[in-house]
């Protein structure tokens, strides 16, 4: 599990009064931790997400047994969210772009998910 020196916080389980665009909370990520991020690289910050990865599939799988621990499965969903961030901002990947080209524009790719 990473430490808390490289740890990316949850926000807490109450809702937000102020809901963050996409591009506000790269920009937060990309202030907090890019300096640290882009040194470790994209392969060595790729395991940190995979582990957090493993830790979502965990409380997922409490989640399906039917003994959820629903504050530790929203903060591992934060945590995914944060490493996939730093994921991209070490690769250059604006994600309010990608996912308006991918999803939005042209009305979004066809089918069912």
């Amino acid at each position: 599990m990473p430490d808390a020196t490289n740890a990316h916080p949850g926000q807490g389980t109450s809702a937000p009064t102020n809901p963050m665009a996409i591009r506000d909370f790269q920009r937060m990520i990309h202030n907090r931790y890019f300096a640290t991020d882009n040194a470790r690289g994209a392969a060595k910050t790729f395991l940190w997400f995979t582990e957090e990865v493993g830790e979502l599939a965990h409380a997922l799988a409490k989640l399906e047994k039917g003994t959820p621990d629903r504050a530790n499965l929203e903060e591992e969903f934060a945590d995914v969210l944060a490493w996939l961030t730093t994921l991209a901002n070490i690769a250059g990947v604006d994600l309010e772009q990608a996912i308006h080209a991918k999803y939005i524009a042209d009305g979004g790719p066809e089918g069912t998910k």
